[in-house]
């Protein structure tokens, strides 16, 4: 059986969920890297050395595809630690503009997709008498204009995060919530300059966070020292929960 501890991360290829898999790695961890972009993954793997990180291609939406990405991982190393829920989408729009289509896809991604995973991480986890889930919610469940659909996934996150607390604490199983605000990734980049500014200047911190903040935050709820702490959401966000007027 391989002496580090393992731990799964969904949307690992880029962004937020490639600096969760440098961070868990350089704290020892061996990371099962999960995405839908084949090519992310190779380069993540190259990077990182194959010693350290496994790759592998799944749609966490498929039941089938998230139960065979699991018996992969436990028949290879023999247990899961981790599970870190990160794989999101978005498709904004005001709500008199949102297509069925794309609320149910929001809803397949961010919400089922991440219960999917739950589901069998509390399976192994049980079974083992321990484990750390930790589920990438966002500020928005709060509620943000134009993400009626993103914002209601997200706070259905936050309320998995409390309901398996409860259903998981006795078995040595702590599960969690972080609630990103507004991170310099490659997708807020894209914003025009003067929306992204405004964004910022909205912000009390008047500055974004990077990747490697939330990665921080996953590795702290991840590791062996915080079994104390759960069913909580822990924001990083620069403090704009604290103010609905911000």
């Amino acid at each position: 059986m391989n002496e580090k501890k393992v731990a799964i991360v969904t949307g690992a290829a880029k962004g937020i969920g490639l600096a969760i898999c440098e961070e868990l790695v350089a704290q020892g961890f061996f990371v099962a890297a999960v995405d839908v972009d084949k090519a992310g993954l190779e380069a993540l793997a190259e990077d990182m050395g194959r010693d350290k990180v496994s790759t592998h291609v799944a749609d966490i939406c498929q039941e089938q595809q998230v139960r065979s990405l699991f018996a992969t991982v436990k028949e290879k190393k023999g247990r899961i630690d981790a599970v870190v829920n990160n794989a999101g989408i978005i498709r904004d729009n005001m709500i008199w503009n949102m297509s069925v289509e794309d609320f149910d896809a929001v809803i397949n991604v961010n919400l089922k997709g991440t219960w999917l995973m739950c589901r069998e991480a509390a399976v192994v986890m049980k079974a083992q008498q321990g484990g750390r889930i930790v589920n990438i919610a966002s500020r928005a469940w709060l509620g943000n204009r134009g993400q009626s659909n993103y914002s209601a996934s997200k706070a259905g996150v936050v309320a998995l995060t409390r309901v398996l607390a409860l259903e998981l604490g006795k078995y040595n199983i702590s599960v969690n919530a972080i609630a990103p605000g507004l991170i310099d990734t490659p997708l807020t980049q894209k914003l025009e300059k003067p929306v992204l500014q405004k964004l910022i200047d909205a912000q009390p911190s008047k500055s974004m966070g990077t990747p490697q903040d939330v990665a921080n935050a996953v590795a702290f709820l991840a590791s062996s020292d915080t079994m104390f702490i759960t069913g909580q959401t822990l924001y990083v966000d620069g403090g704009k929960s604290i103010g609905a007027n911000m």
